[in-house]
């Protein structure tokens, strides 16, 4: 077993090029992990550069001074964010809050369809069963609201990083942009000579992140608007706030549109009940998640490595576990890397070249 592992790790990092990329990836990965929580609003800053870099590089090649290509672009950047909060958040929060008044009413609407299925099948359910059922859902319902009610107390904490945010970020988001050429410099010339392959993996996953961030971005805005649209168009209540939420539900592939599913389908058989309405409110909904799947996402996401669907939803879990919101969003990118780096070792090259060292 041993001579078994030490051939495959002669075989795989006897290239220094290997090893320090191996040590490369192990350091972040720590820093990240130990680091993640403070270093939140830097992670936030590179994704907002990476989504600005491009209009800034172009205005640069036409001639313009890249200080004023960076500020008009940043400008112009955060007047939309300004507009679409003033516009769009009062909304969200108003329907927000009439969402959760309605619970109880939703609730109680349910215990009593539930409460009439013995009647209706008295041979398939029986009515201690639904009794008991219920039972464990109310304490299910009591526990999420308290949770949702810490929840909305320990947020009142977080204004002073909501403040941190709005002053510190731009400010990085201006230095990245502008002193791009510095950071990538003094990144050259801190990393060691045998860097081969990091700067092999480290190219393939600028393009890949960048790639991703900016149609990731654009997904969710045509996605939630979209939906925004035909749910108040169908007099869909809430129709912004479930418009919002499968519009972000994007960035989770495959679990957020079933988990999405669940609020668009309780509000639409609450306000319609079984009838033709409700129907069409479905259909619509799957005609919408349909075209995101099969049209915009090759479409945005052409460049992007293939992945199988497996391997995508075990990234979203460990990674979403690790760092949470933004494990979740880049977890497409962080499996492409996985995938990146087992190319790298995998290399045909590299091991020849090691053979032919050992002759």
């Amino acid at each position: 077993m041993l001579g078994v592992f030490g051939n495959w790790y002669k075989r795989k990092f006897s290239d220094p090029n290997a090893l320090m990329l191996l040590l490369f990836i192990l350091i972040m990965t720590t820093l990240l992990y130990v680091f993640g929580e403070m270093l939140m609003p830097v992670l936030v800053a590179i994704v907002i550069a990476y989504l600005l870099d491009v209009p800034v590089s172009r205005m640069e090649k036409i001639g313009i001074r890249r200080w004023i290509a960076t500020s008009f672009t940043l400008f112009i950047f955060f007047v939309i964010c300004f507009i679409t909060a003033v516009s769009i958040i009062p909304i969200i929060s108003r329907q927000s809050v009439n969402f959760v008044q309605e619970i109880p009413l939703i609730w109680d609407s349910t215990q009593i369809w539930l409460t009439s299925l013995p009647a209706k099948y008295p041979s398939l359910i029986e009515v201690e069963y639904i009794k008991t059922a219920m039972a464990g859902l109310n304490e299910r319902v009591v526990e999420f609201g308290q949770q949702l009610l810490s929840a909305s107390f320990s947020s009142i904490g977080n204004i002073a990083a909501l403040l941190i945010y709005i002053v510190l970020v731009p400010l990085m988001v201006f230095f990245m942009l502008n002193d791009k050429q510095i950071f990538v410099s003094s990144l050259n010339s801190i990393l060691p000579a045998e860097r081969r392959l990091i700067t092999q993996v480290g190219e393939e996953m600028n393009t890949q992140i960048a790639n991703y961030i900016r149609g990731k971005v654009i997904e969710i805005v045509i996605v939630a608007s979209v939906t925004s649209i035909a749910f108040t168009l169908l007099d869909l209540r809430f129709a912004v706030l479930l418009g919002v939420l499968v519009g972000f539900s994007v960035l989770i592939p495959y679990i957020g549109a079933a988990v999405v599913t669940i609020p668009v389908a309780i509000v639409g058989l609450f306000q319609f009940g079984l009838s033709s309405e409700f129907g069409y409110l479905m259909l619509v909904y799957a005609i919408i998640q349909g075209l995101d799947g099969n049209l915009l996402v090759p479409i945005l996401f052409s460049e992007a490595v293939s992945l199988h669907p497996l391997y995508i939803i075990i990234a979203v879990l460990l990674f979403g576990g690790l760092w949470g919101f933004w494990g979740v969003f880049f977890a497409i990118p962080l499996a492409t890397l996985v995938k990146a780096l087992i190319t790298a070792w995998s290399n045909p090259r590299l091991e020849e070249n090691i053979i032919l060292e050992d002759k």
